[in-house]
């Protein structure tokens, strides 16, 4: 079974790289002398420590594995400047019909993706919906919370 491609960019490649590296060298060394430390307080069935300490081992093995195989599947975001489409790694400006305010995204895979600041992930319902328009385009979206419709103004 092929495993899924993880799209992002570069940017967004190194940042994982960075936080793998980061759990390897650091919080896995801290984790296991949490796990030695609640070890000495003696009977392991009563130990809430060493229960705490070995959550977080799951927890941060979980997250290397995870991130191992995101970098591994990663399949890096080509940059279409030519193009004044919107498409993975472009960022788009619209404003909602009638009255709405400006907002800006800029679209890149799921593990890139952080509304708060400003990314969204080519799987949502908003960027699904603008990806292949073009500036000036309307665009309907539909959201949990109902459908909108958006103008693009637009695309960088």
């Amino acid at each position: 079974m092929a495993e899924e491609k993880h799209y992002m960019t570069e940017e967004g490649k190194k940042k994982l790289e960075e936080e793998l590296e980061q759990l390897i060298t650091e919080r896995r060394k801290e984790v296991v002398e949490r796990i030695k430390v609640a070890r000495s307080f003696g009977d392991l069935s009563e130990n809430s420590e060493y229960d705490s300490a070995k959550e977080e081992q799951a927890f941060v093995e979980g997250r290397i594995q995870q991130l191992e195989t995101m970098i591994r599947n990663a399949e890096i975001i080509e940059e279409d400047k030519n193009s004044s489409k919107v498409s993975l790694g472009k960022k788009v400006t619209f404003v909602e019909i009638p009255d709405g305010e400006e907002e800006e995204y800029v679209i890149v895979g799921r593990a890139e993706a952080d509304p708060l600041d400003g990314k969204i992930s080519n799987e949502s319902p908003m960027a699904q919906s603008l990806i292949g328009k073009e500036i000036g385009d309307q665009v309907t979206v539909s959201t949990p919370g109902g459908d909108m419709t958006v103008k693009i103004t637009a695309v960088s």
